[in-house]
């Protein structure tokens, strides 16, 4: 299977359309190949329809048999690509961090380096005893995440 040939098929047919942006090209086993796509307000199926009849129609079955998966991302899937996360701004989202600390909060802003996440956090108290609850905007370096998800609310 000529991987090249088959990234350079994807790459051309995401680009026709400038919203899209490739989130994972896999080679698995038996040819199958699995194409996940993403996108700036989402991705309709014709999209996908209209990727994976690009590759397809470009490679000959008859001389290699393959599989051909083109998907949208799971909701419950972390994001991979800082593009996602620009998509994102404004929802809540759940981070485990290289500490090993779990962050949630709503996405503000993403930066070429990190993001910003505002969350409610008990502090002390500055006069007396006791906790109160206030809202902090704390930046997240992309190196310290993990893991990050968009935690679905309904």
């Amino acid at each position: 299977m000529d991987k090249g040939k088959i990234s350079e098929l994807v790459n051309t047919a995401i680009a026709e359309n400038p919203e899209l942006y490739l989130i994972e090209l896999s080679y698995l086993a038996d040819n199958k190949i699995y194409v996940e796509v993403d996108g700036d307000y989402g991705v309709p199926l014709n999209e996908c329809i209209r990727i994976s009849r690009a590759v397809e129609h470009n490679l000959d079955r008859e001389v290699e048999d393959f599989s051909l998966e083109v998907a949208s991302p799971d909701v419950a899937k972390p994001l991979k690509v800082r593009r996602q996360y620009k998509k994102n701004i404004n929802r809540t989202v759940t981070l485990k961090l290289l500490n090993n600390k779990v962050f949630e909060g709503i996405l503000k802003s993403v930066t070429e380096t990190g993001i910003d996440i505002e969350a409610k956090i008990r502090e002390p108290k500055p006069i007396g005893k006791g906790k109160i609850t206030v809202i902090k905007t704390t930046t997240v370096p992309f190196e310290t995440i993990v893991e990050a998800k968009v935690k679905i609310i309904f």
